[in-house]
């Protein structure tokens, strides 16, 4: 079956010549292109039993790479496992009107940042409101930038636990159901991701150039207060596995992963992807190379943008103090806090239980990085 890197290997530089791309764009084109070739050099190890080497290509390790987020994913699940509480959890995602989305993939580091606010807001916010919980909360919220079809579609997921610690320092238990009601959710994110948008300085080029003008601007933002924007709660987690499980797709998923895609033939790409429209079914889409790789690079993030970002309880200045706390309160049992960060490999030996240093030749002797003799004979 076809990969990403394929389509890259065959139409990207043909792309590149023909499409003007932003700096980010191009360096993620050239490294999921070279990912694990000789581009990237290699390195080579030994067995100590019976001489056997093997040469390993280099992986690029960009966070666009659908073969080089397995480890990276693995390692920080496993981290977040200290922060998970003996509570329910819940799934919220955050969106805006569709009409938005040109906006924001000329301004894409101004409006995510705006994004993510806003939804932090809203949520502490209404937390805090004895009406609902009267409480702090910690949750983490993770940016996606794509639909199924790898059309632009910003929304945040957000991981957020049945419960928090009120002003007395008491843990408070949340409904069984989502204990802040939608609708109150998504006018409240309304409200202040246009506040935070109408402050924001922005550029419009091309087909929305027309918003520069003042007044164009205001009516923009006035139409988009008269929509209902999306905000939904999907069911609760059953325990805290299942959030960990949940982490685990969502983090560092890229925007296409290699076993949706079919077949690359003569120009065309061909890939599965769910319709949520048509009651979630899966369908069957073929684009041009071209048209894939423009889908593709929509979604290439600023260089250093944050995708992943945790608040309230579960903010770095919180964690040695109130979630410590919120442990104690839940009956959550407390984990080794030293922990010695693992090398891969004795991480993937943790994971997998296999020990990937054996040598495959002689499945006696264990492999090591060759003497630079070796190397170089």
């Amino acid at each position: 079956m076809a990969e990403l890197q394929d389509i890259f290997a065959q139409h990207g530089m043909a792309y590149q010549l023909s499409h003007k791309l932003l700096a980010n764009q191009s360096k993620v084109l050239r490294a999921i292109e070279n990912c694990r070739t000789s581009a990237l050099g290699s390195h080579l190890d030994e067995c100590d039993e019976c001489g056997y080497l093997r040469i390993s290509y280099n992986s690029c390790r960009n966070r666009h790479c659908p073969k080089c987020q397995t480890l990276y994913k693995e390692r920080w699940i496993d981290a977040r496992k200290d922060e998970l509480l003996n509570v329910g959890y819940f799934h919220v995602v955050f969106t805006f009107p569709d009409t938005l989305n040109p906006v924001a993939y000329q301004n894409q580091r101004v409006v995510y940042d705006i994004l993510f606010k806003a939804a932090a807001e809203t949520l502490a916010e209404l937390s805090a409101d004895k009406k609902y919980l009267g409480a702090q909360i910690g949750f983490t919220e993770i940016l996606h930038t794509w639909g199924q079809n790898l059309l632009h579609h910003p929304h945040i997921h957000c991981v957020v636990p049945g419960g928090g610690l009120n002003s007395c320092g008491q843990w408070v238990n949340s409904r069984k159901k989502f204990f802040i009601p939608v609708k109150v959710l998504s006018r409240k994110f309304r409200g202040k991701f246009l506040y935070y948008l109408n402050q924001a300085k922005l550029e419009f080029h091309g087909s929305i150039s027309y918003l520069q003008d003042n007044d164009i601007f205001n009516d923009f933002i006035s139409s988009l207060y008269q929509k209902e924007w999306i905000v939904y709660c999907k069911p609760p987690f059953k325990n805290a596995g299942y959030v960990v499980e949940y982490l685990g797709r969502y983090t560092h998923r890229v925007a296409i992963s290699n076993n949706r895609i079919l077949k690359l033939e003569e120009g065309l790409v061909t890939f599965k992807w769910r319709d949520y429209r048509d009651n979630s079914k899966q369908k069957i889409m073929t684009v041009t190379a071209d048209e894939f790789i423009r889908r593709f690079l929509i979604h290439v993030l600023p260089k250093g943008f944050t995708k992943i970002r945790h608040y309230g309880l579960l903010s770095p200045r919180n964690k040695a103090t109130k979630l410590k706390r919120c442990k104690k309160l839940t009956h959550t049992p407390m984990r080794d806090n030293l922990k010695v960060k693992l090398s891969t490999l004795d991480f993937l030996k943790k994971l997998t239980g296999k020990d990937f240093t054996i040598c495959p030749h002689c499945g006696v002797g264990h492999l090591s990085r060759a003497s630079p003799d070796v190397v170089t004979a």
